[in-house]
């Protein structure tokens, strides 16, 4: 990956402080502990910045909307001013907002199927200017959310994946993944199916990061469940205030079925290997002959 160093000009000074390898290698024991946890809290924090600020807004705007705007367009107001924003700070490239608008569109056309008419998995009940097929606009930055915290936590945390599968497998999967999300409803559920393929193709995957000045391993598919964990938690809170509606929700809100958390966890794969074909992330992941 390039060198912060290389390019002082393109970072804003905390991310320089964060991506750069401190000069006092000395802390020991719990005092490691503390500070290794601190940064990677920062790092995660900074990570989620167009996560965080879409969400909050999401909290923070009123379902009745602001001035006779309505909820579903501020919404997306504000997620393409974030975006804007983050090109023009540079803190997200050309090349990585490309990836983000495949997540944006794959994103939005799921949410057209699954609230059609004759599949009604959830529902957007409020009106807003900017929908389209009965879905807002906006919907779609919530898949792009999750693969602006990929490409934001790669570059944070130094990541380096060791023994990926082959790309036209991970590739493959990820069709999968996606296909299953559709043909569900009309075939069997292969999800369970296709998550023991996912175990078999990335089980001996690993990812390497950089909290603080020391690299640490985890197994990859460890990361896609505690990020699919965590979506799963903003989908309570998303439902709680209303952005959508799940049918057995809408009369009483009740947390969203736990069964939910293995979809995200198979989305956050789909999202990753799309990630993986950036062409400096490429450079960072080993795939064995």
């Amino acid at each position: 990956m390039p060198k912060v160093a290389a390019h002082p000009e393109l970072l804003p000074l905390l991310d320089r402080h964060l991506i750069d390898r401190p000069t006092d290698l000395q802390r020991r024991g719990i005092e490691r502990f503390v500070v290794e946890l601190l940064y990677f809290g920062l790092k995660e924090a900074r990570a989620c910045l167009f996560a965080g600020l879409f969400f909050l807004a999401v909290f923070l705007v009123p379902r009745t909307g602001i001035v006779g705007v309505p909820r579903y367009d501020l919404l997306l107001i504000i997620a393409l001013t974030i975006q804007v924003w983050m090109i023009w700070a540079k803190l997200e490239t050309l090349d990585e907002l490309k990836a983000i608008s495949i997540f944006h569109l794959v994103g939005f056309a799921l949410e057209v199927f699954k609230t059609s008419g004759n599949i009604q998995s959830w529902s957007y009940p409020d009106f807003a200017y900017t929908k389209l097929f009965g879905v807002p606009l906006f919907s779609g930055f919530m898949y792009a959310a999750v693969g602006s915290y990929i490409i934001q936590a790669w570059r944070l945390f130094d990541l380096r994946v060791k023994h990926h599968p082959p790309y036209w497998m991970a590739g493959l999967m990820a069709l999968a993944i996606y296909a299953n999300f559709f043909t569900h409803h009309y075939t069997g559920d292969y999800r369970w199916y296709i998550a023991a393929c996912t175990l078999g193709l990335y089980a001996r995957a690993t990812i390497i990061f950089r909290p603080y000045d020391h690299d640490r391993k985890m197994p990859l598919l460890l990361a896609f469940v505690l990020i699919g964990f965590f979506i799963w938690l903003a989908e309570n809170i998303s439902t709680f205030f209303g952005v959508w509606r799940y049918p057995n929700q809408l009369g009483a809100w009740s947390t969203v079925h736990i069964g939910k958390w293995s979809s995200w966890c198979l989305l956050v794969i789909m999202t990753f290997t799309i990630v993986a074909n950036l062409k400096h992330i490429k450079r960072s992941i080993h795939v064995p002959d």
